[in-house]
């Protein structure tokens, strides 16, 4: 009984960071109106699925499905990190010169000097990688 309310939890939380950091992404450009770069718009095509994928598992209590959440968060994370370090590595941040109509070295916002939008997307990411390793390891345990 512990480990399926683990399972239901853990996927129902990665339901969650992934509707935030969806809800979030669309609130900066479609309110606030920043353009999103070439690398922003990778990691929204890895993230919005995430919001239905893991919808539709929560609720059927799918748990197979978190190898695919796997995937997708930890494929997204990697390019946000690659991301994030093109804003704050001062030897890459020439990379993002060529990224698109609007480099990938911008912040359009940098809370407390470190919190830019690929960071938050980063933290979403491993959240939901973690979350999904979790329920896969607990479903081995079964």
């Amino acid at each position: 009984m512990k480990r399926e309310s683990v399972r239901e939890q853990a996927m129902f939380a990665s339901w969650g960071i992934a509707l935030i950091a969806t809800a979030g992404s669309l609130f900066f450009s479609e309110v606030l109106k920043y353009i999103p770069c070439d690398l922003c718009w990778y990691q929204r095509i890895l993230m919005y699925p995430l919001v239905i994928l893991l919808g539709v598992a929560s609720a059927k209590k799918d748990y197979q499905m978190s190898l695919y959440g796997l995937i997708l968060s930890v494929i997204g994370g990697l390019i946000s990190l690659y991301h994030y370090s093109i804003q704050k590595i001062p030897f890459l941040h020439e990379l993002g010169d060529a990224c698109g109509i609007v480099p990938c070295n911008t912040d359009y916002i940098n809370w407390l000097g470190f919190i830019t939008i690929p960071f938050l997307a980063l933290v979403a990411f491993t959240l939901i990688a973690i979350l999904q390793f979790l329920v896969l390891k607990s479903a081995k345990g079964k």
